[in-house]
């Protein structure tokens, strides 16, 4: 069966409204010629003359009476589903958008993100959710609307990203802690106890790449899933953590910040989001409240 061409509910409708093959031409902007061929498609689809002669015009027959009563609302339907969204009125919006981002993402940024978001467009709602493994499926396949993160070897690269600000990474450790001094060298960070992220696999952490080059690899004794309890771990229990800076501002009061006695380069923490939302105004709008609340 061959689909139908829906052209011709344009047509049946200039027809049955206008009752008139030449007037019919004329709003569609056709030739009498084609808009008669035009009505003898329609009469061959549908099964029926549809506009049949009485004295010098044309009159509906009773399926074109009844299809008259539907073709315009359908056609005004379609018109208003292929035409440009209507502007975007943030006040009536009621939505919720899913982030997945780290605990210092909410730490450092999520009270100015709730505050700006208040007042712009209050009936959104926001769920921050925890990255876990390092895979953008949550984005792909609509669990996610936006991903706050560095873009790397995992990122999907269809992706969209956009970069929110550059970090560096630092040892934190507790005041008095034995690296709590100057001059600290790479053989005294190594050999300390340290709890790292255990969304960050050895093999592909700089820190540990870094030291691998000098022969020398971290005493790792604690491995948890976010920065928050890796320096919880820190205050209470003398672990060595190494952090992104600007990252664990919050998280981070009342310990020590130790520069690394190794060279790694800044990192961009961007937002990423999959194709199919690159252009729909709710989520621009969103990204653009993202980018500035982190800007500022």
């Amino acid at each position: 069966m061959t689909s139908p061409d829906f052209n011709l509910l344009i047509a049946l409708e200039a027809l049955l409204d206008t009752g008139s093959v030449a007037g019919a031409a004329r709003r569609l902007g056709l030739s009498a010629s084609a808009m008669s061929r035009t009505l003898q498609r329609l009469r061959d689809t549908t099964g029926d003359p549809l506009l049949v002669r009485s004295g010098r015009g044309l009159v509906p027959t009773p399926r074109a009476l009844a299809l008259r009563a539907r073709v315009g609302g359908l056609v005004q339907e379609v018109g208003q589903m292929l035409r440009p969204a209507a502007p975007l009125d943030l006040s009536t919006v009621r939505q919720r958008f899913t982030v997945l981002c780290s605990d210092g993402f909410v730490e450092n940024f999520g009270a100015a993100l709730l505050a700006r978001v208040a007042a712009e467009a209050p009936g959104i709602h926001l769920h921050f959710r925890p990255k876990g493994q390092r895979s953008n499926a949550p984005l792909r396949e609509g669990a996610a609307d936006l991903e706050i993160g560095v873009v790397g070897a995992t990122t999907a690269p269809d992706f969209h990203a956009r970069a929110l600000f550059r970090d560096r990474f630092v040892a934190v450790v507790r005041a008095g802690h034995p690296l709590d001094k100057a001059g600290l060298t790479p053989t005294e960070y190594a050999a300390e106890r340290h709890v790292v992220d255990d969304r960050h696999a050895p093999a592909q952490d700089p820190v540990d790449g870094a030291l691998s080059a000098l022969g020398l690899a971290r005493t790792i004794v604690a491995t948890v899933g976010g920065f928050a309890p890796a320096l919880a771990l820190v205050r209470d229990a003398g672990l060595v953590a190494t952090v992104p800076e600007h990252h664990t501002r919050h998280l981070r009061q009342g310990l020590s910040v130790i520069p690394l006695p190794v060279a790694l380069p800044d990192i961009t923490v961007s937002m990423l989001w999959p194709p199919r939302l690159d252009a729909d105004p709710l989520h621009c709008w969103l990204r653009g409240v993202v980018h500035a609340v982190c800007a500022g």
